[in-house]
């Protein structure tokens, strides 16, 4: 029998408007939505490539903890970001959050649906 989806939000507006979850638990998976360096509690965007950074680990740590996993079942991470001259101001963020962890990793550089907005991490999750 297959195992019942769990949809998790973060309370952010986009997921309601755009249609989405932050993250999705099917078995021992846990797949989470691409998040921006948002503070989700005030709404608010640092500047900083690195503050939005810490703060898109910041939202996926408390996403995983809320499906039920720990931030070591990253199997997977997409960084997205918006310019090649923020990767060295962000490298530190990334090896502090996953640098024991080392999941396969891609790194995009992209546009972003709003021009405040300069990292995007995904990830996915495995516990078996």
């Amino acid at each position: 029998m297959p195992s019942p989806r769990r949809l998790i939000s973060t309370g952010s507006p986009f997921e309601q408007t755009m249609g989405y979850s932050r993250a999705v638990v099917q078995g021992d998976w846990c797949f989470v939505a691409g998040v921006t360096g948002y503070d989700y509690a005030t709404m608010t965007m640092p500047e900083s490539a690195a503050e939005q950074a810490e703060n898109c680990f910041a939202t996926i740590d408390g996403v995983m903890r809320e499906a039920g996993f720990a931030m070591s079942d990253i199997v997977r991470v997409q960084y997205t970001v918006t310019d090649r001259h923020h990767v060295e101001e962000i490298v530190p963020v990334l090896g502090a959050n996953l640098g024991e962890i080392r999941p396969a990793a891609t790194m995009v550089i992209a546009g972003l649906i709003s021009p405040e907005m300069k990292v995007e991490i995904e990830v996915t999750a495995f516990r078996g």
